[in-house]
């Protein structure tokens, strides 16, 4: 099968929204009027970012959903994406569970595959997508990492940690009952975007980023771009983690025998958790709670935003924790 046979089977669909989408050298979007464009870009490598036996189906909704995170962590309503995708060879089977994958979150949110490129090689997938942002009276509505401000709260999406124990796991360096372990997979592997979430904390968060290298990493470029500082209350973001079968306090009744340091550690410094980390006002708090309860995503206040610069970890008790807690960087 050649490289335009392949695309025509299996990534050539009606166009919806874009004005011309897969054919020509370009695609063609048209922002409704007064929208701003959002745009990101992430790649996945195989042996970096996935195992080489992800199952095609998970590895096409991934690629996608990490995406989506960017979004939603902006604000923005998904509109479309491109696909950039080097193979080694044309497995039919395998792309088909892929594209299989990829167009049941595509669709899920609305998001239609306008173009990109293939080519052969080491197996590589690099999306791009595109979304909308309103403007009301001059002003953009998008969520950035700039907008905490001092006495802001400090929240997170869903479940931290989950996605860090599967992959310690799978390279041997944790032992979980098999249980645990599939429902863990499934949040490393199937990550779900806070798409509707990010939306309805438009006009009441004042920052926003996904957790995609783990929370520490990810709140210091919050930090970094509002110039403030933070008070995280260590064991509200380790209440967090959850592998759907049990919580910090009675992991053991589960199989899950953790010290408490690697309890923080899961929270802390744990990737591919593609939740929201924002921010918002105290006044905002019922807003935030009307937010969780319309996207039907949890939420948890995990600390506060403060004057003085610098990250501050505090336990149960309130008392300080030494941080030599790291996220992920692929160059460290």
């Amino acid at each position: 099968m050649g490289e335009f046979d392949l695309i025509a089977r299996y990534f050539t669909r009606p166009v919806r929204q874009a004005v011309l989408g897969v054919g020509d050298d370009c695609a063609l979007l048209q922002p409704a009027p007064g929208t701003q464009m959002a745009i990101s870009c992430d790649m996945l490598v195989q042996g970096r970012h996935f195992f080489a036996d992800t199952d095609p189906r998970q590895l096409g909704h991934k690629a996608l959903a990490v995406n989506l995170s960017d979004l939603a962590a902006c604000g923005a309503r998904p509109l479309a994406f491109t696909l950039a995708l080097a193979l080694p060879d044309v497995n039919e089977a395998w792309l088909a569970a892929f594209a299989q994958g990829l167009f049941a979150l595509a669709d899920a949110h609305d998001c239609e595959l306008i173009g990109g490129d293939t080519t052969a090689g080491p197996l590589n997938i690099c999306i791009t997508v595109f979304g909308e942002v309103p403007v009301v009276n001059g002003k953009s509505q998008a969520l950035l990492r700039s907008g905490a401000r001092a006495g802001d709260d400090l929240y997170i999406s869903g479940t931290l940690g989950d996605a860090r124990l599967a992959l310690e796991a799978m390279h041997g360096k944790l032992t979980v009952p098999n249980a645990v372990l599939a429902a863990a997979r499934e949040r490393l592997q199937s990550p779900a975007p806070r798409v509707a979430l990010g939306l309805a904390l438009r006009g009441i968060a004042s920052a926003a980023i996904d957790v995609s290298d783990g929370l520490i990493g990810d709140l210091g470029h919050i930090l970094e771009r509002s110039r403030v500082g933070a008070t995280v209350q260590v064991d509200q973001a380790v209440a967090c983690i959850a592998c759907h079968v049990h919580d910090a306090q009675t992991a053991g009744a589960s199989g899950i025998h953790l010290s408490q340091e690697q309890w923080r550690t899961l929270a802390l410094c744990g990737g591919d958790d593609y939740e929201l980390l924002f921010t918002a006002p105290p006044s905002q708090s019922a807003a935030v709670a009307a937010a969780a309860q319309a996207s039907q995503t949890p939420v948890r206040r995990i600390g506060k935003m403060d004057a003085t610069a610098g990250l501050r970890l505090l336990d149960a008790q309130g008392q300080a924790l030494p941080n030599h807690y790291t996220s992920f960087d692929h160059f460290a």
